[in-house]
């Protein structure tokens, strides 16, 4: 396996430990994240002044030659494929797509292919240079297969750590356009009275559970209040259609970012999403609230009426403040059209 050699000098004034002065010291141009620095010398591939070291608590001083042994990354068993992609914005650490409905992130035993990691390693090449040790894509965050829009993914090992710590942190800002059925209100009593609810100024739904694996359906998420992990959603209504409403265009963002969260949570809130096959299934409207052509647009919609429209971050490699924004996909954007057409 190829190898390469990175040497420098420790600075002045470094850190006690040689993990935390390795870490400030090092070139940039390695992309070496803490994480991988932190394995490198617990595997003994550190050297200090031509001594192996790996102790990473072990002083270092002002001076000191360091040299560092990588194996270059490997080829991932995930093989490229020649799939178009919509490039929101790329550099040599990262990359921003609008995903497409009916496209999987990462490639599963009943998704082999096909795939937005399959994509990428067609698209990026040999410009990947390696997360983990691996030649492949770093995925920070996914979007279910038939929800559109916005995902950043890592090209280097320093972006994927970088980005995995602000997912953790919370600190990414997500915003998801929905169709959602009927309208969530703070005017609407039944809306006040459902556990784990409640309504901010504006107008803004504030929905605060636990979200956990149901226990009988392994497909589904099940909202809890003891147990499970903590989940916490925003929405707003941006558009009300029908006479009377019946259907809501709708803004969410999230706090935290679990499996199937938005959708679970407007479920639970009694407004499952248009589309949805697993939580918002199809429901019995108002008879001429709407145009008899919307009527059947949405009964017909065939994924969960879902968007990832805005997506924020704080570049991990250059420090900058980025923001992206994908438009609604036709399909939402002619569900809306049909539904804003008069009742007559």
């Amino acid at each position: 396996m190829a190898r390469r050699r990175i040497e420098f000098v420790i600075a002045e004034n470094p850190p006690k430990r040689l993990d935390k002065a390795v870490s400030r010291d090092v070139p940039e141009e390695a992309t070496l994240s803490r994480t991988r620095l932190a394995r490198l010398i617990e595997a003994g591939q550190l050297q200090v002044n031509g001594s192996v070291v790996s102790d990473a608590k072990a002083k270092v001083d002002e001076g000191a030659l360091i040299e560092i042994t990588i194996e270059e990354a490997e080829d991932s068993h995930i093989g490229p494929e020649d799939i178009p992609l919509e490039v929101i914005y790329e550099d040599d650490d990262l990359i921003v797509i609008n995903k497409p409905t009916g496209m999987v992130v990462h490639p599963a035993p009943g998704t082999p292919s096909g795939t937005l990691v399959n994509a990428l390693l067609h698209h990026c090449g040999d410009n990947l240079s390696g997360v983990g040790g691996v030649k492949r894509p770093g995925i920070v965050h996914r979007i279910d297969k038939e929800t559109s829009g916005l995902l950043v993914v890592a090209k280097s090992d320093v972006a994927h750590q970088g980005l995995a710590a602000q997912f953790e942190k919370h600190t990414v800002e997500r915003y998801y356009r929905a169709i959602c059925y009927g309208v969530p209100d703070a005017n609407d009593p039944r809306l006040r009275g459902v556990k784990g609810t409640s309504f901010e100024a504006g107008n803004i739904l504030k929905l605060t559970t636990q979200l956990a694996r149901h226990k009988t359906d392994r497909q589904r998420q099940a909202v809890l209040f003891q147990g499970g992990r903590h989940a916490i959603t925003r929405a707003r209504i941006v558009e009300r259609y029908g006479a009377p409403a019946v259907v809501a265009l709708i803004e969410c963002w999230l706090e935290t970012g679990r499996t199937h969260q938005i959708r679970v949570h407007m479920a639970h809130a009694g407004h499952g999403l248009v589309g949805d096959p697993v939580y918002g299934g199809k429901r019995k409207l108002a008879a001429k609230s709407l145009p008899v052509e919307a009527a059947v647009a949405i009964q017909s919609f065939p994924r969960q009426a879902l968007h990832a429209a805005v997506l924020g971050f704080i570049h991990p490699v250059s420090g900058d403040a980025m923001r992206f924004e994908a438009p609604l996909p036709k399909d939402m954007i002619d569900l809306l059209d049909a539904l804003a057409s008069p009742v007559t």
